[in-house]
């Protein structure tokens, strides 16, 4: 097989009829970014276990070199060693390219933003598209200086002078991103006076994700910084003496991958066992296995696994994707298979993902024979008699091609336009997919 960490025009997978084996898991993209982010802030040195290798976190470890922090390698695989700079970045200066990683994007642009600076944040055209205005806003309202060069409300930004200080309450959206809510929590600490001050964040609308807003708490807290949150609307930021270093940090398998293999244990039978993420994780897409329990899967958990395989036909029915909205991705695939049309809600945030992912997966699901319904936050889809062969897009988008992939069990041939994409959160997908399968993939072009 081809390595697959090369770009190739497309990548035929012939029909899968079983799925069985162990993965042990990469490190969570959205943990990753966020303990890089945050030992980087730290005072003293820390070591970074398990993490992900992949390019939205090259992304964030080349941004924070140019901000002058100091990043090696340490000695057990897959181990960085970052030496923080007590909340204050020594360079002053620089040109950030974030690639499309909205993981570093937003909590780079609150960080930057509140200590001050000579800083430009730019992306790939896609980043450029993906709304910012919502983080934009509060931080001015704080003190910062942020303008946007290109299209009003989006990336490239350009970062100035900070008068920020804790103590005086901020409001920001949460129904668009939970990233703005995350960046902001992180940056507050850094403000002037927040060894003496709390600040309060409100939130004016409903939050989504929250999940991923707990994640952003629990390693706040493990850095030093214990954010209270009185009520579902409100997050408190103690005055303190800012991030301190936990010594060592192991991040945790990435609950999300972990959705496509224990797909696929259900779909090709399994047993599928993913290793690094399981009932203690502190990620919300675990809740996907329990999303498969009740629709007829048979799920079993460990602290640190959790293993799937088939228990019958799928049911249908609608679900609350609210907390779970990439592996929810998983689930819009998966409706192929299912004895009852499946539907997806709570998914707005799609729409401001890497593609427009309700768009894009409603025109790839219809290439398979799908009836598809798509709505501003839904997808309804009830699946064909039989499945078609087809050819799927994947929007430079690393899910859509993750997912695409689920379909070859339904006895048809998928091509994959783009595979190579996949290599912004798992490069070695595909291999992994065929050892669980015995079935290699063919690169081909198209």
């Amino acid at each position: 097989m081809n390595d697959p960490t090369r770009p190739h025009d497309a990548l035929a997978l012939p029909p899968l009829a079983a799925a069985r084996g162990i993965v042990e898991l990469p490190g969570s993209k959205s943990i990753s970014n966020r303990a890089l982010l945050l030992a980087a802030l730290a005072r003293g040195s820390t070591e970074l276990q398990s993490l992900l290798q992949a390019d939205d976190v090259a992304r964030m470890r080349e941004a924070l070199a140019a901000l002058g922090v100091r990043l090696a390698s340490a000695e057990a695989p897959r181990s960085v060693r970052v030496e923080g700079v007590a909340g204050r970045f020594p360079a002053r200066n620089a040109d950030l390219f974030l690639g499309n990683a909205g993981t570093a994007v937003r909590p780079l642009t609150a960080a930057l933003a509140i200590t001050g600076g000579d800083y430009r944040i730019r992306g790939v055209a896609r980043m450029h598209e993906r709304p910012i205005r919502d983080l934009v806003e509060p931080l001015r309202a704080l003190g910062c200086t942020i303008d946007y060069t290109g299209q009003e409300g989006y990336p490239p930004l350009a970062i100035g002078t900070s008068h920020a200080r804790a103590g005086s309450p901020v409001t920001v959206r949460g129904d668009v991103s939970s990233q703005f809510l995350t960046g902001l929590l992180m940056a507050l600490p850094l403000a002037a006076g927040s060894d003496r001050f709390p600040t309060t964040v409100r939130l004016s609308t409903t939050l989504i994700s929250r999940p991923y807003v707990e994640i952003t708490t629990n390693l706040m807290r493990r850095f030093g910084v214990a954010v209270a949150a009185p009520d579902a609307s409100t997050f408190i930021v103690p005055a303190g003496p800012g991030y301190r270093s936990p010594g060592v940090f192991r991040v945790e398998g990435d609950a999300s991958s972990a959705s496509y293999f224990l797909a696929a244990g259900v779909l090709g039978g399994g047993p599928v066992r993913v290793a690094g993420v399981g009932r203690d994780s502190i990620q919300g897409d675990v809740a996907f296995a329990d999303v498969l329990q009740r629709l007829g899967a048979d799920i079993r958990f460990g602290p640190d696994w959790i293993e799937a395989r088939s228990a019958g036909p799928l049911a249908g029915g609608e679900v609350d994707c609210t907390d779970i909205p990439d592996a929810a991705m998983t689930l819009a695939m998966l409706a192929l298979f299912a004895r009852d049309p499946i539907r997806l809600t709570g998914i707005a945030s799609w729409r401001v993902k890497e593609t427009d992912r309700i768009a894009a997966m409603a025109a790839e699901l219809a290439k398979l024979g799908a009836t598809v319904d798509a709505g501003p936050s839904h997808l309804r889809v009830i699946a064909p008699a039989r499945l078609r062969p087809a050819t799927l897009d994947t929007y430079d988008d690393h899910r859509m091609a993750m997912c695409a992939s689920l379909a070859a069990f339904g006895g048809v041939e998928v091509t994959i336009r783009d595979p190579g994409c996949v290599a912004k959160t798992y490069p070695e997908y595909f291999a992994v997919l065929g050892e669980l399968t015995g079935v290699a993939p063919r690169y081909v072009h198209a």
